[in-house]
């Protein structure tokens, strides 16, 4: 492998916070220059912050051009970003919400590698990871919306995995189940307990958990696995 494809250019989308903070700080330590793309990415420490909305092709086309003008191509993409909504069942969910969440986590899965793949693709390398959830695989009684719009992205995964794999783009996802970070930490606590009881290990993951495993995946270590499904559950997820 050449230097190139061992430190190159990293995007995190939803980099700013949570899962994705974690991802870009392991990233950028196994050698990346890392690019935050997020609504909010702050002053995001060592990394490059660009604000980016998934919900828009345009700003996303913009946000890649920034990235490529201030650090360089991109040789790994990790989608971290996406919002859970309100935890209730599908016969008390407005319309509205249904589509939100649509737009961000499976609509901004398909912007942003229509964004960012064609350029890995002609350049013959690249590392995708595409964060979903357990509740894609499982389903989830009040995260409907959510559980439909992360079974959409491991599906895409496993789409493109196929698509590309002579290509040298290996795209694969993650399925963490509860996670002590970020969205979880917008539920109560009585959520919290309970997403913690369904987990055999008896606790939550970590976002350096997650992280690691997804370092591994963007790396060229990771060399025979694409359109895969990794989980990190503590046990709650076992197929």
């Amino acid at each position: 492998m050449t230097a190139s494809t061992d430190t190159g250019v990293a995007v995190v989308t939803g980099g700013g916070s949570g899962i994705g903070r974690a991802c870009a700080d392991a990233l950028a330590a196994a050698g990346h220059r890392v690019a935050v793309l997020d609504l909010s990415p702050g002053t995001s420490g060592p990394h490059h912050p660009v604000v980016a909305d998934v919900t828009s092709t345009a700003s996303l086309a913009a946000a890649v051009a920034e990235v490529e003008r201030a650090l360089g191509p991109v040789s790994v993409v990790v989608h971290a970003a996406g919002i859970s909504g309100p935890w209730q069942g599908l016969l008390d969910l407005p319309e509205s919400t249904w589509n939100q969440i649509m737009d961000v986590n499976a609509g901004g899965t398909f912007r942003v590698c229509k964004a960012l793949l064609p350029g890995m693709v002609e350049r013959g390398y690249g590392r995708v990871v595409l964060v979903a959830s357990v509740a894609g695989k499982e389903g989830s009684a009040l995260l409907p919306a959510y559980s439909a719009s992360k079974a959409a992205v491991i599906a895409l995964a496993k789409a493109l995995g196929k698509d590309l794999a002579t290509s040298g783009v290996l795209v694969n996802a993650v399925t963490p189940a509860g996670i002590d970070a970020g969205m979880t930490h917008e539920n109560s606590p009585e959520i919290q307990d309970t997403m913690r009881a369904a987990i055999p290990m008896g606790r939550l993951g970590t976002a350096q958990e997650v992280a690691a495993l997804v370092a591994w995946l963007a790396s060229p270590a990771c060399s025979f696995s694409t359109g895969a499904v990794f989980d990190l559950s503590g046990g709650r997820s076992t197929h």
